[in-house]
């Protein structure tokens, strides 16, 4: 029996199947995960090929048949346990030929069943170089980040990448104090500036200001410029190094996604270094945001975090309308006059392309259709709702236990009431530390949260698909709450934080951190072995070869997205909302 399981398995990841039966008959094992991976990446490149001479799989199971049969005459094995793995082994073989992506088994709202099988994996390679000293680099980079919070985040990690591309001294950048929230904290009342510095040592060598020897020693101030966004690491040694050489200190201006995604293993590990570690909020931000999550979690063992991003300025640079009339078009109409080269849309189609951010009452029916009870709890992060109380009320019925960072410490957050950044942190923690979040639009913190929920083990992450979810909550009148609630599982399959969502390497990074490994599945004791390989095989086809309708839907998600609509905008445009 055991040596008919080893050779059954075997033979899903290898076209060879004698050769797999002959290295387990000469009690060799399969040695790690990596060899599934490049076994699927072998499959997958020579996939045209199988189409044209496809092998039998009753020649196959023959083989096998006779193969085993000669095991159990000195093994002991029965001979009648072979035809139960042969028919099983026929059975998945049509399986996997529909690619398995209509398969409609239960989805667990609260967590992903895979998750325990990922962690992030940042660590610096041995070959990695250590950072360029001071003295030795080749100048001081001076960064000056763009947008709220989230966006300028971006713009920190991606500094940290590009001074080690350039072997500068990175001066601690300097945060935006003229965007839309006109907040005037700098980088020390929001991070942990010297955490920032000395878990950053070994990869680049900050400092918190260029020494004033070396400001009076030029001969002029430091270079201003921009780059484009998305540039690769080659602009910046085209195009930014040389005038660093030349003038010693170069300041890089509206520093934010001006990284391209795609870079070397080792720059991207850096990345997630300084995203997911170095970036440690001060203390007294971190002491409110754990404080709220204890009182989440006192009230309830697990809570929904919510991103609502239902206040103006984001209804208003979606173009989008959402049943106020003629006062809604005029406010909102006012307000989008301040992004000058924004085009104009139709709400209508708008909504229809799924471009339009769910009310909060669509955010309510989404989550108890997917199966979230009323008594479950609701932390809402989010500014000023537009609407107010009377927006709100239709998520508070359908979710009574609600909860606001104000309605759980208002008087901790007086202080903290004056400067939006902070207050966005203090969400950000709450946000991060819930069993399940959900994001209302593909804006700034869904983005990075999204990105550090997949680091942290593929927490459990809801992502509306706004396209499908329209159409549904156009016609929920005509059909009963069952149909419904069926739809929206159905709609929202590929949209649920599932570690195979996307395909490694598409997608934004900071969205969809490539900093993340697969543990051996000998570490799971969590699964029968022959089980656990199974269902990654299953992910791991449906990544590398079946693009399933999660895919496609994410893919036509982004095509239009606000992101590429900024980058239609002129370069001293505005920002748009974080």
């Amino acid at each position: 029996m055991g040596v008919a399981n080893k050779a059954w398995r075997l033979s899903l990841l290898s076209e060879k199947p004698n050769l797999a039966l002959s290295n387990q008959l000469n009690g060799k094992h399969y040695q790690d995960h990596q060899n599934i991976y490049n076994d699927w990446r072998w499959w997958r490149s020579s996939a045209t090929q199988q189409q044209r001479r496809k092998v039998p799989w009753s020649l196959v199971c023959g083989l096998m048949l006779f193969g085993l049969g000669l095991v159990s005459l000195f093994t002991g094995h029965v001979a009648s346990d072979l035809e139960w793995y042969s028919q099983r082994l026929v059975k998945r073989s049509i399986f996997y030929s529909r690619l398995e992506g209509r398969r409609r088994e239960a989805i667990d709202i609260w967590k992903s069943k895979y998750s325990n099988l990922f962690y992030g994996c940042s660590e610096r390679g041995r070959n990695f170089p250590p950072a360029v000293r001071e003295r030795a680099s080749n100048g001081y980079l001076l960064i000056a980040a763009s947008g709220g919070l989230n966006q300028q985040r971006t713009g920190i990690t991606d500094a940290v990448v590009v001074a080690r591309i350039l072997n500068a001294t990175l001066v601690v950048p300097e945060l935006d104090h003229h965007s839309y929230w006109k907040d005037n904290s700098d980088f020390v009342n929001i991070f942990d500036v010297d955490w920032f510095i000395s878990y950053l040592a070994k990869d680049v060598t900050i400092v918190k200001r260029v020494p004033d020897k070396v400001m009076r020693s030029m001969e002029k101030p430091p270079y201003t410029m921009r780059v484009p966004r998305k540039s690769p690491p080659e602009y910046y040694l085209d195009q930014v190094l040389p005038i660093l050489l030349r003038r010693r200190a170069v300041q890089l201006t509206k520093f934010d996604y001006r990284l391209a995604s795609n870079l070397d293993e080792e720059l991207q590990k850096l990345r997630c270094r300084a995203n997911y570690h170095a970036l440690r909020f001060t203390k007294p931000i971190q002491e409110i945001g754990e404080r709220l999550v204890t009182k989440m979690r006192t009230m309830a063992k697990r809570y929904i975090a919510i991103h609502l991003r239902f206040e103006p300025d984001m209804l208003a640079f979606s173009g989008c309308y959402f049943g106020g009339g003629e006062k809604e078009k005029f406010e909102l109409g006012e307000i989008r006059k301040r992004w000058a080269t924004l085009p104009d849309l139709s709400p209508d189609g708008e909504r229809e392309r799924g471009k339009c951010p769910l009310t909060p009452h669509e955010v309510g029916l989404m989550l108890r259709a997917l199966g979230f009870a009323n008594d479950t709890y609701l932390y809402v992060a989010s500014g000023e709702i537009y609407g107010g109380e009377e927006t709100l009320r239709p998520l508070r019925e359908l979710f009574p236990n609600f909860y606001t960072k104000e309605m759980l410490a208002i008087k901790e957050l007086k202080s903290f009431f004056p400067f939006s950044s902070r207050m966005a942190a203090i969400d950000y923690i709450v946000c991060d530390e819930s069993d399940v979040f959900v994001t209302n639009n593909n804006g700034n913190m869904a983005k990075i949260l999204a990105g550090r929920r997949r680091y942290a083990g593929h927490k459990r992450t809801i992502r509306p698909n706004a396209k499908k979810l329209s159409a549904l909550f156009k016609a929920r009148d005509h059909m009963d709450w069952d149909t419904f609630s069926k739809k929206v599982k159905a709609s929202q399959r590929g949209f649920m934080g599932e570690p195979n969502e996307v395909r490694p390497g598409r997608g934004d990074f900071h969205e969809y951190p490539s900093c993340i490994c697969e543990k051996p599945f000998t570490d799971d004791k969590n699964r029968k072995g022959e089980a656990l390989l199974s269902d990654r095989i299953h992910m791991n086809f449906k990544e590398n070869v079946g693009e399933n309708q999660g895919d496609k839907s994410l893919q036509r998600l982004k095509k239009r997205s606000m992101e590429e609509l900024i980058s239609l905008r002129e370069e001293d445009g505005e920002n748009f909302p974080d």
